[in-house]
């Protein structure tokens, strides 16, 4: 039977294909290749080409993708040492670098520094020495570390000139680099996210997915429970619950815990959003198929329910994300978080937590910085993924 729809354009959702009249075997054959193959496309692929048209989503993309790779190499890219100590530039602000001296193109290099006390205030004053010219040193070897604990290394991607200092971010209060120890915080601030967001992943897609599929009393029971966990302010639920992990807890314990924390808190909206999905899909016709086939719950579920709305799943987690690294940034700054030798972007905000350390050393907010940047670029993420994941737009 042949229609009078028209052929579909290129770049049109395929939701436009299936929501208009169906297509006979002579307007398929007549449709030119771009047209072949936008209708043929993957859902997947129909995502990305919708993705990339969001702009701000892509470039944010890319910058975490960045951040990532970055903390697996965080040694590397580190000038110092996490624990390098630095006694005669205690609080020393940030160096500039330079490429020029006296009209010369040098490359880059910083200008030495000397330290004054201010007996009044018992401030640092540090004075620019500009005859004292050191060049910077790239791909060199610098302080020794251990290659994530296990491998024995001295090479880092800049290094201060021989007997020289670079501190592009500035020193805290035993003298320490603030931008090394940004650099190493960041695997700890970036990997609990993830951590956080795969448990509560796990927990709202069984516990929504069992809520939804089969309803009664189970159902009652969760939203029941999501109901209360919901209605208790979330900061006095994260300081009760990281106060009663024992001190003696080693570091890595610690960390597991507030990952725990953090997902016990994040699982009960995705838990909603699968539960409502699966209400829905639980009556159509495939499912009724694969009961009377005598398939198993969990593989009605697993394969069939939960796969189609999986980019919904997804977009929705990319935005949790920066909940829980602002949770583990605010236990940390509190000091009911992680806590020393590990160090993380919340542990390092500690150091600012005075008015008159900020008003003299304004330099140790700086990790705040990839806080901000983090989370803005994981809320641009997530609204691209959604809007490319919404069959409607």
């Amino acid at each position: 039977m042949k229609t009078d729809s028209p052929l579909p354009t290129p770049g049109a959702p395929l939701q436009h294909y299936i929501s208009s009249a169906p297509f006979d075997l002579q307007s398929v054959e007549a449709m030119t290749p771009e047209q072949s193959k936008v209708f043929q496309a993957s859902q997947l692929r129909l995502m990305w080409w919708k993705f990339r048209k969001h702009r701000l989503a892509l470039v944010s993309g890319m910058f975490l993708a960045v951040l990532y790779f970055g903390i697996l190499i965080c040694e590397f890219l580190a000038p110092y040492n996490l624990h390098t100590r630095n006694m005669d530039y205690i609080y020393s602000p940030p160096q500039r670098v330079h490429l020029f001296h006296d009209g010369q193109f040098v490359g880059p290099f910083v200008y030495g520094r000397q330290m004054k006390l201010d007996m009044d205030t018992l401030k640092r004053n540090y004075i620019e020495n500009q005859n004292d010219v050191q060049r910077l040193r790239f791909f060199c070897k610098g302080d020794s570390y251990r290659f994530w604990g296990l491998i024995e290394g001295d090479r880092h991607f800049v290094c201060p000139a021989e007997n020289g200092q670079l501190f592009l971010a500035g020193t805290d209060r035993l003298g320490r680099d603030v931008l090394s120890r940004i650099i190493y915080g960041a695997r700890i601030s970036l990997t609990i996210g993830l951590v956080g967001i795969s448990f509560s992943f796990l927990l709202g897609i069984v516990i929504g997915g069992l809520a939804g599929y089969h309803g009664g009393i189970f159902d009652l029971i969760v939203q029941r429970i999501i109901e209360v966990l919901q209605s208790i302010p979330s900061i006095p639920l994260w300081l009760a619950l990281a106060a009663i992990m024992p001190i003696t807890w080693s570091p890595i314990l610690i960390y597991f815990g507030i990952t725990v924390i953090l997902g016990l808190l994040d699982w009960t909206g995705l838990a909603r959003a699968v539960r409502s999905k699966l209400l829905a899909l639980r009556e159509e016709d495939y499912v009724l198929a694969a009961q009377l086939m005598g398939a198993r719950s969990s593989r009605i579920i697993g394969r069939h329910l939960i796969p189609g709305f999986m980019s919904h799943l997804i977009a929705t987690a990319t935005i949790s994300i920066p909940g829980m690294i602002l949770g583990e940034t605010a236990l940390s700054f509190l000091g009911l978080g992680l806590r020393a030798p590990i160090t993380s972007w919340g542990i390092l905000l500690t150091e600012a937590r005075s008015v008159s350390v900020i008003a003299f050393y304004p330099w140790l907010l700086l990790p705040m910085l990839p806080v901000i940047l983090v989370i803005m670029a994981f809320n641009f993420l997530g609204d691209g993924l959604r809007d490319a994941a919404d069959p409607y737009k």
